[in-house]
């Protein structure tokens, strides 16, 4: 039976990461076509937009979505990971410099 721990694992780690990444990461409100993932960037909006971007990656506006999901597999479970155990990308947990390792020092 311990030959098979580590797929176990693995399954148990993807389907909590599969949860997590339907959670919403950030809502954007706005009328503006300069969005790096804007479908129409020559088309003029005249209403506001709602953009919803999900942890996996997935970016959906006014429920269309616009950019399938951008997570999978290994990919999603080290972003679930970094998430969930407040891990900065360098690595390290509770990173003091996290604001200037994802800002680039802007």
């Amino acid at each position: 039976m311990t030959q098979y721990q580590k797929l176990i694992e693995r399954k148990r780690k993807l389907l909590a990461a599969e949860k997590w990444a339907e959670g919403v990461d950030t809502l954007h409100s706005h009328s503006l076509n300069s969005m790096w993932y804007e479908p129409y960037p020559d088309v003029e909006k005249s209403n506001k937009v709602l953009d919803i971007i999900y942890n996996s990656g997935r970016i959906t506006r006014d429920s269309v979505e616009i950019v399938s999901v951008q997570l999978k597999g290994d990919a999603l479970i080290d972003a679930w990971e970094q998430a969930t155990h407040n891990q900065c990308v360098c690595g390290e947990q509770n990173c003091e410099d996290e604001y200037t390792h994802t800002t680039h020092g802007y």
